[in-house]
């Protein structure tokens, strides 16, 4: 084959790409207004943690043409199984090419001299099998890749908000765990202010990140907020989440505090959920909200919504009952409920929120127009509340989750069946017949591994990176020795 009819490879094209080019040379500009002297190329591993290398500003071109390399094991946080063998890939795999999306490029609030960018994950160029291709174990790629193919089918964008909870702890002497921060008081706005510094620190970095922080409240267990941001792109959510989580994590060394996004710290109080709303949209436009910024400190992409288009939901006469795209979406996470709960719901503690009785915990595969007690919530015309989700969900993987259960639920035309207005224990109380999630991450991965749908937003590699990590999860925790252990066995006489 002569050059002149070589087929290019993914990451050729993508270096190519005009429009790619031209991004490239406006972050140069950025870098040098800015002060800019050193980039995180960052990426996400299939748990939701933010993996990369540190480039010196100087190399951005170079760097943003050929990317940065590492190990492919990076996408399973490096990590090795309880038997010592490494998760995902060998230790004699290949080394991935991180390539930056230069629109992501912003400066870091906290250390102007810093900025980041968001990176697509590749297979080396002189690999055997499919070399420069996209690499089927980047989540945040699967999710861009997955969404374009939903829209060229439907003709429909998937818009998401979430809800993240999370929660303020006391840092002690030696480092550790100390207790909340406040009384778990929620809507308490006496508890809010104790916090108040640390919240207007976090809205000044994300603001200066791109998110429209847009209301706030105490949540009912110790030091536990909910700060909102507005809702846009999947995509841009999901990238959204991720900085938020680095920006809180940034304010807790500040102030000396630990930040902490586990789903269940305390029992006999609410846990940290990450309640995400959705909605299907045709058409729109990307607006930019500079946010205040005369000059923004990073691409405009950054700061870009999705605004207006036709709410593919919301029935014209405005009512709370979702129209028929809706109702064949809700079909769809209904059917696929136990199976999403594995990625939503990704962690041995998740399940102590799911077990912890008495705190609108979603644990029944039902919905309902604004029922908390159920799986699945219209909580506005046009919108559909998810609730089966912590605040430690990967949320590239649980977006992608979403549009294959919305495109099961379209094409079958997946019937939800009515609503469910009563409470869903005392509608059990009087016969009616419900699934239960899975009660333990075991559980949860068995319907995750025979669910073909679901398992259709973890392609290629990504499918045993995930169970590879999750499995030994559950082997970890079922070999651990625990103060519960102790105190109802120690003494145990039988």
């Amino acid at each position: 084959m002569s050059d002149a009819t070589k087929v290019q490879t993914d990451i050729e094209r993508t270096v190519a790409d005009p429009a790619r080019q031209d991004l490239v040379r406006q972050v140069r500009a950025r870098i040098d207004a800015l002060g800019i002297r050193h980039v995180y190329f960052q990426f996400v591993s299939v748990t939701g943690r933010v993996m990369g290398k540190s480039v010196p500003s100087a190399h951005w071109e170079a760097i943003a043409a050929k990317g940065v390399q590492l190990w492919y094991g990076a996408v399973a946080d490096v990590t090795a199984d309880r038997r010592g063998n490494y998760i995902g890939y060998s230790s004699n795999a290949a080394e991935l090419i991180a390539l930056p999306d230069p629109e992501t490029f912003v400066q870091l609030p906290w250390n102007k001299q810093v900025a980041r960018v968001f990176c697509t994950l590749f297979r080396h160029r002189e690999e055997d099998e499919n070399p420069g291709g996209f690499l089927s174990s980047d989540c945040r790629g699967n999710l861009k890749r997955i969404h374009a193919d939903f829209k060229a089918r439907h003709g429909l964008e998937l818009r998401l908000g979430c809800e993240p909870e999370m929660m303020w702890l006391k840092r002690g002497p030696n480092g550790e765990f100390a207790g909340g921060t406040t009384k778990p008081l929620a809507y308490h706005i006496d508890q809010f202010e104790q916090l108040s510094p640390v919240i207007m620190r976090v809205h000044e970095y994300a603001e200066a990140m791109g998110l429209d922080m847009i209301q706030g409240d105490h949540e009912d267990a110790p030091g536990q907020l909910e700060l909102n941001f507005m809702y846009d792109d999947v995509l841009r959510t999901a990238d959204r989440l991720t900085t938020y989580r680095q920006i809180c994590a940034q304010v807790a060394r500040e102030f000396n505090l630990i930040a902490t996004f586990m789903t269940k710290p305390f029992q006999g109080v609410s846990a940290n959920g990450c309640h995400h709303n959705v909605s299907l949209w045709e058409g729109g436009e990307d607006v930019v909200n500079k946010l205040g910024h005369d000059s923004l400190p990073g691409g405009d992409a950054v700061f870009t919504y999705r605004k207006g288009g036709r709410n593919a939901f919301l029935r014209e006469t405005g009512e709370w009952l979702p129209d028929t795209i809706g109702l064949q979406c809700i079909g769809g996470l209904i059917e696929h409920l136990p199976a999403l709960t594995a990625i939503g719901s990704s962690t041995v503690n998740s399940y102590r929120r799911m077990s912890d009785t008495g705190y609108w915990a979603p644990i029944y595969a039902d919905w309902g127009m604004q029922n908390r007690t159920v799986g699945i919530r219209v909580s506005a015309p046009g919108r559909v509340e998810y609730r089966a989700v912590d605040s430690l969900v990967n949320p590239y993987l649980m977006g992608a989750g979403l549009l294959k259960a919305f495109d099961d639920g379209i094409v079958r035309d997946l019937d939800p069946g009515a609503p469910e207005q009563r409470n869903i224990y005392e509608a059990l109380e009087a016969g009616k017949e419900v699934r239960r999630l899975p009660t333990d991450l075991r559980d949860a991965l068995d319907a995750l591994a025979v669910d073909p749908v679901i398992l259709g937003a973890m392609p290629g590699d990504m499918e045993r990176c995930f169970f590879e990590l999750k499995r030994d999860e559950w082997d970890r925790f079922m070999a651990t020795v625990t103060s519960w252990d102790y105190d109802r066995f120690l003494e145990f006489l039988p």
